[in-house]
């Protein structure tokens, strides 16, 4: 499927153009900001050929993957394409109520995610350029290196106006306009002035230097933002284009200058005070710990809560020693496990999957290996995590300090060099080899495969169970009810089996139970469709009913929570069969999702119990 055709596809199912309210991509994810969350089909989402996962919290985001760029132009050229239907057709729609803590995310996020690359390509420009000076190939006392470090420092020098257009672009204002108002701030006789000492209105003006600053150009544009919409809408339209943007500055400005801007200087130097406290108190640790759970964030998306954070100490301090120390621990440890699964696998499919997912992860990106590899195993997962935290202690230990905004790899070791602390770069290194060594000796042993006898058995119960092997584990019936075949089921996202393999029933009864030993890790928003873990790592989805969702909880009563540990047997969900049955097909599926690291044996039973064993779910290559 070319660029263009996924772009359509994933446009169409997170709501079509009406519902994006904002579009960004990270390195490896499209993060759709949607009107109403609940109009994007995950399920959809997930069919689409180069759509890796999708994952739905402050914001929509689909995984795509090292093209994600390409997709990303396609899917804007589509947003512009339409963008006068959208606006027109949004206009009378109303938002879904989100949750305050969503929304700050969501805004938060919106606003520093846009900057990385930015900050990322000048600080890489100075570190190389560092790199040349001590290897004595360029003197920093020359005007070419200068020049060019000054290139380097233009994005953090000027991060008040790049914050400026991001923040105006997230609150959908002027952003020209937005721009000018901190540009103000900046000016070098502005500056030079208030170093003097300065009054407005008779006012003291503090003497605060705006550039590297973050916080006092989001107050600004957030106050800024207020300003034009009540101008915009109370004045007269033949003035509007030249009245709104002046009386905007005429306000916005002074304000900036009296109020928001030293609240925002003091809130970023009171920040980052707080970390480097914290830091000297528990340093190591905190970053081991928090190399240890990257990859549960990165899983979910919540390490781009930290950017802000790193944004910010970058600009604050010229400096990051938590998250992104932290993060070439985790980097490397995924890579080192991935390049072991590559070597010990006999599935010519996760071979291949492992090596791509390792070389990327060895240059800093590491979602093809967490949705690729290491989440479908709980074996790579302990691996990558006993990496990370082992790697993740020297480094806390060594007082690794990163330099650069940008994701810590191979390519970019440069972000840790350092000409008063020579030894930096050094530890780096070592931190680099003992986090993937740990993590692929981890993989290697614990990973290793082991004998069975894996022949596809299809027949009565009693021949299953005859000839299962020590891989296998046994999978008895969720539900009293009639066994039908998958391929049967009116829905082709479950017949097809791109979901993965598994059974079909039709209950009787409207109790579902635990088929096997594990962990509930997903109870679906309306209660329809839960997921669970099984103790060897096989990752099953229930999905009462077809269409259900359109029920939105009614007549479903889960019995246990996300997290809780079950036994076979165990009741997992109540639901109402006869009012179910009154307005959707109520046959119930379970499916193995994790199925490029298992494969399932069906039995052949029609009436089935939660006594009768179903299906074998066998581990391929371990």
């Amino acid at each position: 499927m070319s660029y263009k055709q996924t772009a359509a596809e994933v446009l169409k199912y997170v709501g079509g153009n009406e519902n994006v309210s904002h579009l960004e991509h990270c390195s490896t994810r499209l993060r759709f900001s949607l009107n109403d969350n609940s109009k994007a089909n995950v399920d959809q989402l997930k069919k689409i050929p180069g759509v890796m996962a999708v994952k739905m919290n402050a914001q929509c985001q689909v995984v795509i993957g090292n093209e994600v760029v390409e997709v990303y132009d396609e899917v804007k050229k589509l947003l512009v394409t339409n963008e006068g239907a959208t606006n027109a057709n949004s206009q009378h729609k109303p938002k879904q109520k989100q949750k305050i803590g969503s929304v700050i995310l969501d805004f938060v996020v919106g606003i520093f995610q846009p900057l990385v690359p930015a900050i990322a390509g000048g600080g890489i420009l100075k570190s190389l350029l560092l790199l040349l000076s001590v290897m004595g190939v360029m003197d920093p006392a020359g005007q070419t290196y200068q020049i060019l470090n000054m290139i380097g420092d233009a994005p953090l020098y000027f991060l008040p106006l790049l914050v400026a257009v991001t923040t105006a672009n997230k609150l959908k204002v002027n952003s020209l306009v937005a721009l000018s108002a901190v540009g103000a701030l900046v000016l070098p006789n502005m500056a030079a002035m208030i170093g003097e000492g300065a009054q407005l209105f008779s006012f003291n003006i503090e003497n605060i230097a705006y550039t590297y600053q973050v916080f006092p150009a989001i107050l600004t544009i957030l106050f800024y933002a207020q300003v034009e919409k009540l101008f915009t809408k109370i004045s007269p339209k033949p003035i509007r284009i030249f009245f709104v943007p002046m009386i905007s500055l005429l306000i916005t400005v002074p304000i900036a200058l009296l109020i928001l801007g030293p609240i925002g200087f003091t809130f970023g130097q009171g920040l980052s005070a707080v970390i480097l406290a914290i830091f000297d108190k528990v340093g190591w640790i905190a970053v081991a710990l928090l190399a240890t759970v990257l990859p549960l964030m990165v899983a979910t998306g919540m390490h781009k809560a930290m950017v802000p954070y790193a944004v910010t100490t970058m600009s604050e301090l010229g400096k990051e020693i938590l998250y992104l120390p932290a993060s070439l621990a985790h980097n490397l440890a995924e890579s080192g496990a991935c390049f072991a699964v590559a070597i010990r696998t006999k599935d010519k499919v996760l071979k291949s999957t492992a090596i791509s997912a390792g070389i990327s992860a060895l240059f800093g990106i590491t979602e093809p290996a967490l949705y690729g590899v290491t989440i479908q195993n709980k074996k790579v997962l302990s691996s990558v995590m006993i990496g990370s935290f082992v790697g993740g202690t020297f480094i806390g230990i060594a007082g690794l300090q990163a330099f650069v905004l940008v994701g810590p790899g191979l390519a970019s070791l440069s972000m840790f060099i350092s000409e008063e602390l020579p030894n930096n770069i050094i530890n780096a290194i070592i931190g680099l080899v003992i986090s993937f060594g740990v993590a692929f000796v981890a993989a290697f042993l614990l990973g290793k495969d082991k004998s069975a006898d894996k022949k596809v058995v299809e027949g009565p119960q009693d021949q299953v169970t005859k000839n299962h092997s020590k891989l296998e584990s046994e999978f008895k019936s969720p539900l009293v009810g009639k066994m039908v075949n998958l391929s049967d089921v009116n829905d082709e996202v479950f017949s097809s089996k791109v979901m993965g393999d598994g059974i079909a029933i039709i209950p009787s009864k409207g109790e579902l139970y635990a088929p096997t030993d594990g962990k509930i890790e997903m109870i679906f928003e309306t209660n329809h469709a839960l997921g669970l873990t099984t103790d060897q790592g096989a990752q099953i989805l229930f999905h009462v009913g077809l269409n259900t969702v359109q029920l939105a909880g009614k007549y479903f009563e889960p019995q246990v929570k996300v997290g809780d540990e079950v036994k076979t047997g165990d009741l997992l969900l109540k639901f109402d069969l006869e009012k179910i049955k009154e307005e959707f097909d109520p046959v119930t599926i379970a499916v193995v999702t994790s199925k490029e690291n298992y494969t399932v044996k069906v039995a052949d039973i029609k009436q089935v119990e939660p006594k009768d064993t179903l299906m074998y779910i066998s581990a391929l290559g371990y």
